[in-house]
């Protein structure tokens, strides 16, 4: 038999449009609580900009950063024909310029970090901070004992055939052997480092 009970059909109706309107209601309650594009409990990916400075340093107005162990290649040995002298080359082996703007020359320790860093002779500082293009090197002299005592004031000091250097004062020091590693006698009480010089005549100065 048909269906044909309107006040039913009616009854009906209304209950499937309260239906379709609580429905909308509680969608639109979620997305407003939520915010949409950003779901509840999902965190934001982090931006490139939140790497650590010393890993991935950001450069300047000029497009350098400063220099960083991991950009350079360290070198250091006795000084041909020069008594009580060492020479610290650094190279940069990166593919970015970078500078020593910041610490303008090389943090020195011989022995362990309970001993202050080698004092810089004031004299040899350039009238601008050394930068190094890819593949470019700087030269720093290190006067391992006082001049006119073989192994420092009363001969006291030490043998040593590699030493920290650091590029910043927060910096672990970075652990550079001697070329050949044959032992140089130093005397930490007067040695000495010139700042970064841009050339090997330079750094011979001194």
């Amino acid at each position: 038999m048909p269906f044909t009970d309107t006040t039913a059909c009616r009854a009906v109706a209304a209950a499937l449009l309260a239906t379709a309107a609580l429905a909308l209601t509680t969608a639109c309650h979620e997305i407003s609580g939520n915010r949409i594009g950003n779901p509840a409990g999902v965190s934001p990916a982090p931006s490139s900009t939140s790497r650590e400075d010393g890993e991935h340093p950001s450069p300047g107005p000029d497009g350098r950063v400063a220099c960083t162990p991991e950009m350079l290649r360290f070198h250091a040995g006795a000084m041909p024909r020069r008594a009580h002298r060492m020479l610290l080359t650094v190279t940069n082996s990166s593919g970015r310029t970078c500078h020593f703007a910041t610490q303008r020359y090389p943090l020195l320790r011989f022995g362990d970090d309970r001993q202050p860093t080698l004092p810089a002779i004031a004299a040899s500082r350039p009238p601008t901070a050394v930068s190094l293009a890819p593949g470019d090197t700087a030269y720093a002299t290190i006067t391992t004992s006082a001049a006119g005592e073989p192994g420092g004031r009363g001969h006291r000091g030490r043998k040593i055939s590699q030493f920290g250097v650091a590029l910043t004062g927060r910096a672990t020091p970075t652990q550079v052997g001697l070329d050949g590693r044959a032992p140089v006698h130093v005397d930490p009480r007067t040695a000495t480092v010139t700042f970064w010089q841009t050339s090997l005549a330079a750094a011979r100065k001194w």
